[in-house]
């Protein structure tokens, strides 16, 4: 049974992630922080939430507080990442995070998985598209770092620069990669399932496109 201190910790950082466009790693400790929990794997005898907890905390935050402007924010997302994700067939583009799993705001970094065989061929493709990038490195899915290729592309819906993350994997990622979660969800998604996405949210609210 999740504790209420857990609960509540989830609570502070899904208010987080949403308002200040946090990733939930870092929305966790300082949640946690500012409750007054020590640090480390448990927080004044709570334990942190799982990604599953805070996604659903996030969404209710979404609901009561952003219902009115996320649908907007997250189709337009769902637009720039399409119209990039077209670019890069080559690479065999996934969208994930939280532009893929419907949570994003105007304020989410928009995270992309490219299969190819080395990052230097996806950093010549933004050279070749005038996009400024910088290169990071981040846990990959073997325990091994991964390259990450950083950069802020407009968003003419959102008349502002969204923050692109592409992860740059193997091949033999891939398969690993399309595992559901626990609840059964796909855990991200290509261009064709993007568009899939993109057609339903004008279905439900035709109004709403941009």
């Amino acid at each position: 049974m999740t504790s209420d201190l857990t609960l509540e910790i989830a609570a502070v950082a899904a208010r987080l992630v949403v308002d200040e466009g946090m990733e939930y790693g870092p929305a966790k400790r300082r949640a946690a922080d500012s409750l007054g929990l020590r640090t480390g794997g448990r927080r004044g005898g709570a334990e942190l939430p799982d990604n599953e907890l805070l996604e659903d905390a996030v969404r209710e935050h979404i609901a009561l507080f952003c219902a009115d402007t996320q649908p907007a924010e997250l189709r337009a997302l769902r637009e720039l990442a399409a119209q990039w994700m077209a670019r890069w067939p080559q690479f065999r583009p996934y969208l994930c995070g939280a532009v893929w799993r419907g949570t994003a705001t105007r304020l989410s970094t928009v995270h992309i998985e490219l299969y190819c065989e080395d990052s230097k061929t996806a950093e010549i493709a933004l050279l070749d598209a005038g996009v400024d990038f910088d290169v990071a490195s981040a846990p990959g899915p073997r325990g091994q770092p991964i390259d990450t290729l950083l950069c802020e592309l407009p968003c003419r819906a959102l008349q502002t620069h969204v923050l692109v993350r592409l992860s740059v994997l193997d091949h033999d990622d891939l398969r690993g990669a399309l595992k559901p979660d626990a609840r059964g969800r796909p855990q991200r998604g290509d261009l064709v399932a993007l568009r899939r996405l993109l057609d339903a949210d004008l279905a439900s609210d035709p109004a709403g496109s941009t």
